[in-house]
Order: C-alpha cells, then sequence, then structure tokens
C-alpha cells in the first residue's frame, strides 16, 4: 500500500509539473512581442478570412467527392507559401511550414468533406454577423481559419522548432471513416514524421478533445430462397432471421462506464407484401470509449447473428435453400486516449485558461481517434462561434472579436506544442 501511495505521489507530482510548465509556456508565447504581432495580423487579415470561409463554403464537398474543394484548398496553400504542397493518393491536400529543425513534426488538420448530399444548395446567406449555409462551420471555418494563423505567423516571422504540415483532409464525416486520416498516419509520404497531432474540429474553445470515441459500423445482408407469401409459406424467411437478430441484439447488456453503445439505424429489403422476401438488411453501429469493451459487443453481435440465421433454419423449411447472412464491416473508428498528462493536453489546457476559459477534457470521434489509437499525441480543439451542425441552416458567428480570439488559441496552441515538450 505504502508503494502504490507513493507512485501515487509522484504522478500527481508529475502531472502539477507539467501543468507548471505548460503555463509557464504559454505566458511566455502570449506576452512574446511576436505574438503580439501576430495577433495584430489576425485582426487586420479577419475579411480576408470571411471571403475565405465563404469561397470554401460554396465548393460543394459531399462525401467521397471532395476534389473541387481540395483543388481550390490546394491553391490557397500554394498562396500561403508552404513547402511542399501537395495532394496525395487519397485527395488530401498539404503543405509544410518549415521549422528550425529543433522538434518533431505537428501535423495540423481540417477536413475538407461535409456531410451534405451532392447537389445541396451550399450558397452562403449573410444576416448581421451570421453567415449560414450548408457546411460553413463543420469544418469549412477550421479550413479558413488555418489560413488566416498562417499567414500570421509568416507576418510575425514566427518560427517552431518543428516542421508543420498543415492538412485539408478526406473522408472525416460519417461512412468517409476518417480515410483521410488512415492514409496520412498509415501510408503517406509523413507517416514516419509526425510525432503529434491536432485537429481543428468542433465550436468551443473550452472542450479538448483528448480521448477517440471508437465505433464499428456493419452492414448485415441476410438472403434466403424467398417465394410466395401464402403459397409457399412455411420456407425459411431472412425477414424473421433479421427480426430475431434485432430482437438478441436490442437484449445485450453493455456497460455504462467505459460508455458504450449500440443501435441499428436503416433497415431495408423485400420485394412486395404477399413475398417472403429473398434479402433484407440493416445498418449497425457500435461505439465505446474502451477497445475492449467495443471489441466485446462487436463479438457479442457477431454471435447473435448467427444464433438467428441457425435458429430460423432449424425453425422453418430449408428445403428450397437455406436462410445465410452476409455481415460487412463499413465503418471502424479506433479508439483509446491521450493522457490529460501529456504535454500535448496540458499546452492545450493551459492556453485555454490563458483566455479565461475553463478547459474540459471530452470524448468524441474525431480525426484524432487514428494518432490516438496508434499512440501519437492527438487532440482535437475549438475552430470558433457558430452551431447548428450537419443541418442546412447551420452558421458560423463572423464577429472579428469572436474569429481574432479562435485565431489566437489555435496559434497559441501550436507554438506550445511545437517542440515536443
Amino acid at each position: 500500500m505504502k508503494i502504490r501511495m507513493t507512485a501515487l505521489a509522484l504522478l500527481l507530482s508529475a502531472a502539477t509539473t507539467f501543468a507548471q510548465t505548460a503555463e509557464q509556456k504559454v505566458q511566455t508565447i502570449v506576452a512574446s512581442g511576436s505574438f503580439r504581432n501576430a495577433k495584430a495580423f489576425l485582426a487586420s487579415d479577419h475579411d480576408r478570412f470571411v471571403k475565405d470561409l465563404i469561397t470554401l463554403t460554396e465548393i460543394p464537398a459531399p462525401l467521397f467527392k471532395e476534389q473541387k474543394r481540395g483543388a481550390a484548398y490546394l491553391e490557397m496553400l500554394r498562396e500561403v507559401k508552404l513547402a511542399d504542397v501537395e495532394m496525395d493518393a487519397e485527395g488530401n491536400v498539404m503543405g509544410v511550414r518549415k521549422g528550425t529543425g529543433n522538434g518533431p513534426m505537428l501535423a495540423v488538420l481540417a477536413h475538407l468533406d461535409t456531410v451534405f448530399p451532392e447537389g445541396t444548395d451550399v450558397k452562403v446567406k449573410r444576416q448581421g454577423n451570421r453567415i449560414a449555409a450548408p457546411g460553413v462551420g463543420d469544418d469549412t471555418g477550421a479550413l479558413a481559419l488555418m489560413l488566416t494563423v498562417i499567414r500570421a505567423m509568416d507576418a510575425a516571422k514566427i518560427q517552431t522548432p518543428g516542421d508543420i504540415l498543415f492538412v485539408g483532409n478526406v473522408g472525416e464525416e460519417g461512412e468517409g471513416d476518417l480515410r483521410g486520416a488512415k492514409y496520412l498516419l498509415q501510408k503517406g509520404k509523413y507517416k514516419d514524421r509526425i510525432k503529434q497531432f491536432i485537429s481543428i474540429d468542433g465550436g468551443t474553445q473550452d472542450g479538448i478533445v483528448n480521448g477517440g470515441l471508437g465505433s464499428r459500423r456493419y452492414r448485415v445482408t441476410f438472403k434466403g430462397p424467398g417465394g410466395h407469401s401464402y403459397g409457399a409459406f412455411g420456407l425459411v424467411s431472412p425477414a424473421f432471421a433479421m427480426g430475431n437478430a434485432m430482437t438478441k441484439f436490442s437484449a445485450l447488456k453493455v456497460p455504462a462506464s467505459p460508455r458504450t453503445t449500440f443501435n441499428v439505424g436503416v433497415v431495408g429489403g423485400g420485394t412486395s407484401v404477399n413475398s417472403i422476401p429473398t434479402e433484407m438488411y440493416m445498418l449497425v453501429d457500435m461505439r465505446s470509449e474502451s477497445p475492449d469493451e467495443l471489441k466485446k459487443v462487436d463479438e457479442a453481435f457477431q454471435r447473435v447473428v448467427r444464433e438467428a440465421v441457425d435458429e430460423e433454419n432449424r425453425t422453418r423449411s430449408t428445403r428450397e435453400g437455406r436462410v445465410v447472412a452476409d455481415v460487412k464491416l463499413i465503418g471502424d473508428r479506433p479508439s483509446g486516449t491521450t493522457a490529460t498528462s501529456a504535454p500535448i493536453v496540458q499546452a492545450a489546457a493551459a492556453v485555454a485558461r490563458a483566455y479565461g476559459f475553463v478547459p474540459t477534457f471530452e470524448i468524441g470521434s474525431t480525426d484524432a481517434n487514428v494518432p490516438i489509437s496508434m499512440g501519437i499525441p492527438a487532440i482535437t480543439i475549438g475552430r470558433g462561434a457558430g452551431g447548428r451542425s450537419h443541418s442546412l441552416d447551420e452558421w458560423m458567428d463572423v464577429t472579428a472579436e469572436k474569429n481574432v480570439q479562435a485565431g489566437e488559441i489555435v496559434l497559441a496552441t501550436i507554438m506550445a506544442v511545437s517542440d515536443g515538450r
């Protein structure tokens, strides 16, 4: 017991030391002449920020069709004079701002894609200090914020110890399954160089996402011989098998902590009211804060599908064929946590406090899930004031004071973590 208490005391002491170091570092940064110059530039650049925001918002970027916006953002990255500007094989666009060589590479991401389908009217409407359009905030606001921060760094001649890779990435939303971040970190040219990761996504400055909410999603298709509802009555039915699987699934017990959830979101199939269907399907979503609990609920789900199929084949006639289930994985978002004691988390918290916020540590499903699951220190921070994300009346507040502050917080966080300590 004494050893455990000593270890706990050491851990608490180390966390306090990290916090003090982060506070001191941030105070030095925000008091520096170069940061004051950057703040002045952000204020003078606000109209350009709003112009970039509107331009990007009005370029549709449906999931898997981000190419047009990606090409436009590629040119914007060239205009801010980043080095090695390019689009990778997955569609991510990126460029490097060179450091002094005394720190690890930091990747800073904002995603190009939106949740809105092709054909959605994305024309921006302005009313006072509010602009509204589908996707204007999530995550277009972060794309525009990234550009003004880069311009401010150049105007103030800010040098960071490590190189910074600025990325407009694809595939963050929905069935995109974080494909852009996965490619960047698992196959891209910088995969072995990126040692820290910041995603800009979400609207608040006090929330720091340091936990990745994992999810696994499936399309399960139940198939059988089908037949006339009267003439072939008694044959096995994919509909009954699926209904049984859903009933069994609904009865699973999962922990409240770590929070674990499951859902059947979409069902479909069949040809007519008087036909035994040949095919039925359901879309399933499972989530957990814990990789172990996500694995458990996934395995339980797979088991109840098998049981439901076996029970249907035992209960009804298989003379024309059996019911089978095709379980296809359509989404796999990894989970994990960057410890609150990690320098990157402490730096972000110190910046939030420097601006009068009380930082909260949160769990979310963002691009940061990928590096967190790989052991790379990663967080997601906010892009500024707005609301109604994922709705047709999504909006951003373009009050200069609020957006300049959002830019300052992003810049201070980048500067505070760029040395990796």
